[in-house]
């Protein structure tokens, strides 16, 4: 219609990857529709295509240059899967070590950087004022906080992956090489500072939290789905079932990796080169669902460690389970940043973790179809290969965690925008001072 407008945000910079936004309103100032255009796709599935599979782990880190780690993971353990491969148990607990130290990076790196400017500045404060430069200037000590917790994830996977970036480590059997010694003393010397770090961190979040309460619990309250890895209930970024709790907070699916295809529904539409994936029995946009810290931690009975599991009754008192405020993903990353610093730490003290018996030595090749999951920062994440009797691989099938969560994206968008648009909503929220006044 001519009265029809359209705000485009082309990029949104606030993200991890490259997307753009796009809100039609119409001429009565209703919201028409809301978009996250996804405008390109890099083609992985049909690089790995006519590659060995062990070539895969190594392959796939590059997809993704945040989180390298949960690809390099997923890829081994669908390896595994396809050619009936148990590495021993201390190649799963250097595994453990290295997806933690990587969730404990990436969310310092999320929080500090992509959510803290406008808590501690005011959603409302300039552009540019709002972003992590200032917070280095305003708050040095906050600053320097992050960087030591972001330096010790990325350095703990250097040790780990043999690269901070993208790890090459993790075989089809096990690990390529065991942690020495004199490496994990090293690193529990520089534990006590980070879980110092870890409590600053937390301060500050549920000061922030308390703060924008209003803004929490008000906007883009979101009613979906949530999918979420969970082993004996416990939240399990490594390994586990896939659970799926529906609206309403029912568990409707808990099943084994290998069986994905009955529960995953891929939608695609028209605006975006990324697919929506969602729970298939409840159909498409019904069955829309959400991954990501909250999504995880609503699915989850509770968490794998106790500071964490504390903090997780904390946040369930003021905004319930499920939670569907999209804002509490904020307060949910906090929550697993415990968790992570709690099993480095736990894993730093285990004898095993310097065992020399990380590798398997009698790895074949073999026809088969294999699934790997494990839980990236942003979401579930699900490599799937399909290979022939010399391990060649012919079909590959990869869900990442903007798949799971795009639908859920636009869902949340589109109730924020009504919130501002039609209900003007933001004139009477409660927003309190910034942190910093610039």
């Amino acid at each position: 219609m001519p009265n029809d407008k359209v705000i485009r945000v082309d990029p949104v910079t606030r993200l991890e990857g490259h997307g753009a936004l796009t809100i039609k309103l119409g001429s009565d100032g209703k919201v028409k529709d809301v978009q996250f255009n996804v405008g390109s796709t890099r083609f992985f599935e049909k690089f790995l295509e006519g590659r060995p599979m062990e070539e895969a782990p190594r392959i796939t880190p590059r997809i993704c240059g945040i989180c390298p780690i949960p690809h390099h993971l997923a890829s081994v353990k669908a390896v595994e899967a396809a050619w009936d491969v148990t590495p021993p148990p201390a190649a799963v607990k250097l595994r453990r070590l290295l997806i933690e130290a990587k969730q404990l990076s990436s969310h310092a790196i999320h929080f500090y950087a992509l959510a803290a400017p406008d808590f501690v500045f005011g959603p409302f404060a300039d552009p540019s004022v709002r972003n992590v430069a200032a917070v280095l200037k305003h708050l040095p000590d906050v600053a320097v906080q992050a960087i030591k917790l972001m330096e010790f994830g990325q350095e703990l996977c250097r040790t780990v992956g043999a690269k901070a970036i993208h790890p090459t480590t993790a075989i089809p059997g096990g690990m390529l090489s065991p942690l020495k010694e004199d490496e994990r003393d090293e690193w529990l010397k520089k534990v006590p500072e980070m879980l110092e770090n870890i409590n600053k961190t937390v301060e500050l979040a549920k000061n922030v939290v308390n703060m924008y309460i209003d803004v929490v619990t008000k906007v883009a309250v979101t009613p979906t789905y949530y999918i979420g890895l969970v082993n004996d209930g416990k939240l399990d970024i490594y390994d586990g079932k896939v659970r799926v709790m529906d609206p309403d907070g029912k568990t409707v699916a808990e099943f084994e990796p290998k069986d994905y295809t009955n529960y995953y529904g891929e939608h695609i539409p028209g605006h975006s080169y990324a697919t929506h994936i969602y729970y298939k029995p409840a159909g498409y946009p019904d069955g829309i669902w959400r991954a990501n810290t909250l999504a995880r931690c609503n699915v989850a009975d509770e968490m794998a460690t106790p500071l964490a599991n504390e903090a997780l009754k904390e946040m369930r008192e003021v905004v319930g389970r499920p939670s569907h405020h999209t804002f509490a993903y904020h307060w949910a990353r906090i929550i697993e940043m415990v968790q992570a610093a709690e099993w480095i730490k736990t894993l730093l003290e285990d004898p095993e973790i310097v065992s020399t018996d990380v590798k398997l030595s009698d790895v074949e090749p073999k026809a088969g179809n294999g699934v790997g999951i494990v839980e990236a920062p942003r979401g579930t994440l699900l490599h799937n290969y399909e290979c022939d009797e010399k391990g060649i691989i012919t079909k590959a099938n990869l869900i990442v965690a903007t798949n799971n969560n795009i639908a859920g994206i636009e869902k949340s968008l589109m109730d924020a925008a009504r919130f501002v648009f039609e209900q003007k909503g933001h004139e009477k929220l409660k927003l309190p001072d910034p942190l910093v006044k610039t």
